[in-house]
């Protein structure tokens, strides 16, 4: 079942670990995760940082990125660019503005010619009225719930899941 949108958003004072570099992150056997959004999911990005530093991930956001350009320009594209191949996994954050985002698409288009296909992952979301992110599910693996609260990683158009983190 697709993570709803309250569950991000309340998952902010969740207690989780967290690396301040891709190095520490390496060091501290952490993976690590470019998250691609809208900047208009901003209440959700927190609760999706904190789901998956307790899952022992460490998560780049761009608009935290102290290099990342104020205005987006090529620099923005570059750097955005690096941190796709950099870092170990991309996760499209499926919700109804990233869907209507001009980033987001190009984001992935970009992370699909240059990660592995199990390197790229979905987050579908809902919202009670629609489910987003529908479009990529038989094309990448997907990141939901399990039946018992579990977040699990799912094939595509398959019901074999792996565990990814404990009680969401």
């Amino acid at each position: 079942m697709p993570i709803a949108l309250n569950t991000l958003r309340n998952a902010i004072g969740l207690r989780g670990t967290k690396a301040q570099s891709l190095l520490e992150a390496r060091t501290l056997g952490l993976r690590t995760l470019f998250l691609c959004h809208s900047h208009l999911d901003n209440d959700l990005i927190n609760g999706v940082i904190k789901l998956f530093s307790d899952a022992g991930w460490r998560v780049y956001v761009d608009w935290a990125d102290p290099l990342m350009p104020d205005i987006p320009n090529r620099e923005t594209a570059r750097r955005i660019k690096q941190k796709i191949v950099e870092l170990d996994y991309f996760l499209f954050l499926a919700t109804p503005n990233s869907m209507k985002s001009r980033w987001c698409p190009w984001e992935i288009g970009y992370a699909d010619g240059k990660k592995h296909i199990d390197k790229i992952l979905i987050l579908p979301t809902t919202d009670g009225v629609g489910i987003y992110g529908s479009e990529y599910l038989q094309l990448y693996r997907r990141i939901d719930k399990s039946d018992v609260g579990y977040l699990r990683v799912w094939e595509p158009g398959q019901t074999k899941s792996s565990l990814l983190a404990k009680n969401l």
